[in-house]
């Protein structure tokens, strides 16, 4: 096999980073995601495990369809219901299409999880792998817990692997063990005990649990690696994965030490971590590498100062490098038509059909009402909020709220449900937890509001206020987001949409 002359670029978000507690995305969402994906021009896109559930077979055969130049691969136990789940979500993809089959190898795995020896670890790969060929030219295998595998068993399976078929092995750092003297030692040694691997590529799918996702993945391209498994800001199982963004970049500014870079157009970075964010509901920490709003902040003096007679004193990459642009673009108001409005989404790359384009028009209408100027993350809010694959069980009709330093914190909510109006009203210590106080009254479903964040869409005085929570109802957590220029009902929006997210997961009403 050629040896690719850059490094790949395997996305998982909409697998691996879809994992991370709260960061569900429905069919629509996971579209939009991976539209974003294909126009910055990653190599491969992991679109689910087909075998989960019926969501992630339908999601993986939609993106398999409608993504015409990335390779599509979708994710299966060694076994082979997986693998034949995996197999026809793909057949879109054709000759695009990669089964990625996984089984765990480290010793605390073997022990606990799957009670087999190693004879056992060795023969279920070997029959994955072959079986996988079958229906797929392209298979990748990963030893689950390579990190923490003894290196000789390690190499052992690696080599049956490469044997039964395997075009790419996966060298994965599950639990983001291991640290980057470690990793480059452990891939030298594969490297030097199988020569097999000269024949395949080498990926690694680095954990962030010691915060050592990027180095480790950095280290392993080093070694020798040329394909790193990551996602659009990091997200994922526990702390995360490798973080897309940073990977690359690390790899352009530094060209002189690495020599290889990707194929990712990097001013797709920041409009793809956006999309990604107000999706997920999973916010962006402010000092996030390359992505964050203060990545290209400069509040000291001294820094001012250089910055103003040469910018490379304090920056080592142009903010529009990864597609910051300074404010945002202004683009339609309440008198822009349905053709123009229309024009402006097939641009910012969003598809969708004639009925849901009359129900985002319609609200795009409603919001330019209230709003000077409508911007292009206020239409991306308002597709998220009213293409959501979830169903709007609960919807709020109408809020009104009393509050001041002089009086009790007051609201009275309408909700309804399959046609009916509901209302109801309570006091809280503030305008917002007396909102969420009367939706649980009228729902009769208490949830535990565990974070809450607010932040601006856009800027100005009139600039759509985001707000984002994460619910707890019983044992399970649920992220939503929800939007308005009023930020109490932007508040109640979002507890609402966590509320009829955690019923359409549990299936009930």
């Amino acid at each position: 096999m050629k040896k690719p002359e850059h490094v790949i670029i395997f996305d998982t978000t909409l697998r691996d980073g879809e994992q991370c507690p709260g960061a569900s995305m429905g069919l629509h969402e996971k579209l939009q995601v991976a539209r974003q994906l294909e126009k910055m021009g990653v190599d491969i896109i992991e679109a689910g495990f087909p075998a989960a559930s019926p969501g992630d077979f339908e999601a993986v055969k939609r993106v398999a369809t409608e993504i015409k130049t990335c390779r599509i691969a979708g994710l299966a136990r060694c076994v082979k219901k997986d693998i034949e789940a995996c197999a026809e979500a793909l057949k879109p993809a054709g000759d695009r299409a990669r089964i990625h089959v996984f089984l765990a190898t480290s010793a605390i795995h073997r022990k606990f999880k799957l009670k087999k020896a190693k004879a056992e670890i060795i023969r279920q790969a070997v029959e994955g792998v072959r079986y996988a060929k079958e229906f797929c030219r392209d298979v990748q295998f990963s030893p689950e817990d390579a990190s923490r595998t003894e290196p000789e068993f390690l190499a052992e399976v690696v080599r049956a692997a490469i044997a039964a078929g395997a075009t790419t092995i996966n060298i994965p750092d599950t639990v983001g063990f291991t640290v980057p003297h470690e990793f480059r030692k452990l891939l030298t040694y594969l490297h030097e005990h199988v020569p097999e691997l000269h024949d395949v590529v080498v990926h690694v799918h680095c954990h962030n649990d010691l915060g050592l996702a990027v180095a480790n993945s950095l280290a392993a391209i080093e070694c020798g690696a040329r394909g790193v498994e990551c996602t659009i800001n990091g997200i994922g199982e526990r702390a995360g994965n490798c973080s897309l963004e940073e990977l690359v970049m690390a790899l352009k500014v530094r060209a002189d030490h690495y020599g290889i870079q990707t194929r990712v157009r990097t001013p797709e970075l920041f409009p793809a971590s956006r999309l990604v964010s107000q999706l997920t509901g999973m916010m962006v920490q402010r000092n996030k590498a390359i992505v964050g709003a203060n990545a290209f902040a400069h509040e000291s003096g001294i820094h001012q100062d250089g910055m103003l007679k040469h910018r490379e004193t304090y920056e080592i990459m142009r903010p529009e490098d990864v597609g910051v642009v300074t404010g945002t673009d202004l683009v339609l108001g309440k008198h822009s038509g349905r053709a123009g409005f229309a024009d402006h989404l097939t641009r910012m790359g969003v598809k969708i059909n004639p009925e849901q384009l009359q129900v985002v028009y319609d609200a795009f209408i409603a919001l330019a009402d209230k709003k000077k100027m409508v911007y292009d993350d206020d239409i991306v809010e308002l597709l998220r909020e009213h293409l959501s694959d979830v169903p709007k069980v609960y919807a709020i009709r109408r809020l009104q709220v009393t509050a001041g330093n002089q009086t009790i914190p007051t609201a009275t909510i309408q909700i309804e449900k399959a046609g009916e109006v509901s209302q109801d009203s309570a006091t809280g210590s503030g305008p917002v937890e007396a909102a969420l106080t009367a939706i649980d009254r009228i729902t009769g479903i208490k949830g535990d509001l565990k974070s809450f964040a607010i932040q601006a869409v856009t800027h100005g005085e009139d600039a759509l206020g985001e707000v984002s929570v994460q619910v707890r109802f019983g044992k399970e957590i649920v992220a939503a987001k929800g939007s308005d220029i009023d930020i109490v009902m932007a508040s109640a929006k979002a507890y609402v949409s966590a509320l009829n997210r955690h019923l359409f997961l549990k299936g009930g009403d």
